[in-house]
């Protein structure tokens, strides 16, 4: 039997950014910057560098789906190419929460395809665990990377496509 997939997001040259929103450490007085476009290749690229200045120190990118309904799958599937760096790949199941789901990637520096079950996503509210279970829902909201490691460095990860299976 194939297992079914659902695309959430296949970059191209074309692709609309719209929906793409940049939420750096500024939000609470720090000085990191992130950056995310289409590069030369027709992927995803978020960039930047980060700041541990006035107690900042992270960047993120998100995606609002609006509510997807996702009962049929149980992973998450990305094409990336990272830095060598560990990122935060991130989820919510109503954009409202306050919290999200995390699972950390690490990155190898070439392009790799990283599978995350959604099980495994656990709570986070500002860096620290919150005690509910991990990702059950049945609805998707809203994807997310942040990239914070406590040392003010620079990052960049390339997206090609990111599906559930």
């Amino acid at each position: 039997m194939l297992s079914s997939s659902f695309v959430l997001v296949d970059f191209s040259h074309n692709s609309n950014l719209k929906s793409w929103q940049i939420v750096d450490d500024v939000v609470m007085g720090g000085k990191s910057n992130g950056n995310f476009k289409i590069n030369k290749n027709g992927n995803g690229f978020f960039y930047g560098s980060i700041s541990l200045k006035n107690n900042g120190g992270f960047s993120s990118v998100r995606y609002n789906l609006g509510e997807l309904d996702i009962t049929p799958y149980t992973k998450i599937v990305m094409h990336v190419k990272g830095d060598g760096k560990t990122y935060q790949f991130r989820i919510k199941d109503d954009k409202s929460k306050y919290y999200s789901f995390v699972k950390q990637i690490k990155t190898t520096g070439d392009w790799e395809f990283i599978q995350i079950e959604l099980k495994d996503l656990y709570p986070v509210f500002r860096g620290n665990r919150v005690n509910i279970e991990n990702f059950s829902s049945n609805t998707l909201a809203q994807i997310s990377f942040l990239f914070g490691n406590k040392k003010a460095e620079s990052f960049q990860l390339e997206i090609d496509k990111i599906h559930l299976e």
